[in-house]
């Protein structure tokens, strides 16, 4: 019933239609009534009814998210779109290719259904109840990205845009009540456009012939790099950052498979889950405490020990992933953090936001006016076999963007970060201190400071328990006097 090919996937348009309200068998269990205990205990096995709820659910699932309605994201031609730290102004088709190239080479992580039984469950698929472990998945997968590939790597085979349109958008004023629209470009394209060097910043290109992009483009050793990446999320109990291996995590924090995960538990999972995969000792994950970045803490969990030093480079220093937790506001958006919002989004150590809108989890990557860029989750496809060398990579890349308006966005969120030498993360600082300091309220989203944390030993990096539901609520000091109380650790996605 569903294809998995990403250019007929269109995006459910109605809020409610992907409000995450779990089915009987993976509702929260602390307030949304009891799951049944053969389907949530390990010691023993779910009996037959369970298996066929779990088979019912699952085909309810595909419909919810497997149909679909088709619309249209329109782009303004005029205003600057920011993605992943580069800017794009689409008037003209080189500029709309080379954006094309960009969004759709990101790593799209995806509902998944008839995946291995996660253990102490009958469960064989995520929907309903998984978003905000993929939208995790897809920040930590755009970190291995820029950790492992070139920086102006893109997929050779990335699809030509889908229902997209590129217009000159007027702003609105109080005698026209909406913005007047001339229509433009076509909703693809597939003319070859050479890459730009986006370490240089140079603005200059020129037309090449497809066998020239394609020579420049596609490299094996890269291509290979970009496939072991993908399979690391694979929906498979070996796979280090699988759905497996996160919920797996998630029980130290007293999370079941089924359960609601929140932006900031997720951060956490992501640390410890590179933290115990061996091939990635030359990489840490850093989570903020109580909306701080202490240096310290960074610069000696990023200083490698003796032994893992390189000895061709001569250097111990790690790359690392910093994830700040963070809360914008009360019930709702503060509108004075979205400048800052953006200027954090405009930034190339930037890679991303998990957050998404009240019941929603979305993955934010990049913003034009005043909505956000994302890749929604919310499409449930059939489970792909990674383990196979060959495996397809299709349903791993989205080439439909979408958008939503800044306001709708809940204020519970985590940011990520990437630098990958010591001069990277001194950079990094500067740079995100800066884009902070646009706020408009009095105390930033979160700061930077000298020293370490009293609570963050390098024990923590591999084990213990997670940070507790009331550093959230410490990030603003405006959230101190909200009436939701320290118990409720955010409006859940």
């Amino acid at each position: 019933m569903n294809s998995v090919s990403p250019s007929a996937v269109q995006y459910m348009v109605s809020g409610g239609a992907h409000d995450d309200k779990p089915s009987a068998q993976s509702r929260h269990h602390n307030g949304h009534g009891p799951v049944p205990d053969g389907i949530r205990e390990g010691s023993g096995e779910p009996d037959e009814v369970d298996r066929l709820k779990a088979k019912f659910m699952s085909a309810w699932n595909n419909v919810k998210y497997g149909w679909t309605v088709k619309s249209k994201t329109t782009f303004n031609k005029t205003s600057p779109l920011f993605l992943l730290g580069q800017s794009y102004v689409f008037n003209s088709e080189d500029e709309v290719e080379r954006f094309r190239q960009v969004f759709v080479s990101c790593v799209w992580l995806t509902y998944r259904r008839e995946f291995p039984q996660l253990e102490g469950s009958s469960l064989t698929t995520d929907c309903g109840w998984g978003c905000m472990l993929r939208s995790g998945q897809m920040l930590l997968a755009q970190g291995l990205l820029q950790h492992l590939l070139p920086p102006d790597w893109r997929w050779s085979d990335c699809h030509p845009l889908s229902d997209v349109d590129f217009e000159v958008l007027k702003p609105r004023s109080p005698s026209r009540p909406a913005g007047m629209s001339l229509p433009s470009f076509s909703s693809s394209w597939t003319s070859p456009i050479p890459q730009r060097d986006l370490s240089s910043g140079s603005g200059e290109s020129h037309r090449r012939t497809p066998d020239q992009c394609s020579a420049a483009t596609h490299d094996p050793q890269v291509e290979a790099l970009h496939r072991k990446v993908v399979s690391l999320f694979g929906d498979h109990p070996s796979a280090p950052f699988g759905v497996h291996q996160l919920v797996e995590l998630g029980k130290e924090s007293g999370k079941r498979a089924g359960d609601w995960y929140g932006p900031s538990v997720v951060a956490h999972m992501l640390r410890k889950a590179v933290a115990r995969t061996a091939e990635f000792h030359n990489l840490a994950v850093y989570v903020a405490q109580d909306c701080t970045v202490y240096k310290g803490d960074v610069m000696r969990l990023c200083e490698s020990p003796l032994t893992e030093r390189s000895e061709s480079s001569g250097t111990g220093w790690k790359s690392v992933i910093i994830l700040v937790p963070v809360r914008l506001g009360g019930e709702s958006l503060n509108p004075s953090y979205i400048e800052c919002v953006k200027n954090i989004l405009k930034l190339k150590c930037c890679i991303g936001i998990i957050g998404g809108k009240p019941k929603h989890s979305l993955f934010f990557i990049g913003f034009q006016d005043e909505q956000l860029l994302y890749l929604d989750p919310h499409y449930c496809q059939p489970v792909v076999d990674v383990t196979q060398g060959n495996f397809s990579l299709e349903s791993f890349h989205c080439n439909s963007p979408r958008k939503m308006n800044f306001s709708r966005m809940d204020p519970s969120c985590t940011i990520g970060f990437y630098s990958q030498t010591k001069k990277d993360f001194e950079s990094l600082c500067s740079a995100v201190s800066e884009a902070l300091s646009s706020s408009k309220e009095k105390y930033p989203i979160f700061t930077f400071v000298e020293g370490r944390g009293q609570n963050y030993g390098l024990e923590g990096q591999s084990g213990g328990s997670m940070d507790g539901p009331a550093n959230i609520f410490s990030c603003n000091r405006m959230s101190r006097n909200n009436k939701r109380g320290s118990t409720d650790e955010f409006v859940l996605l």
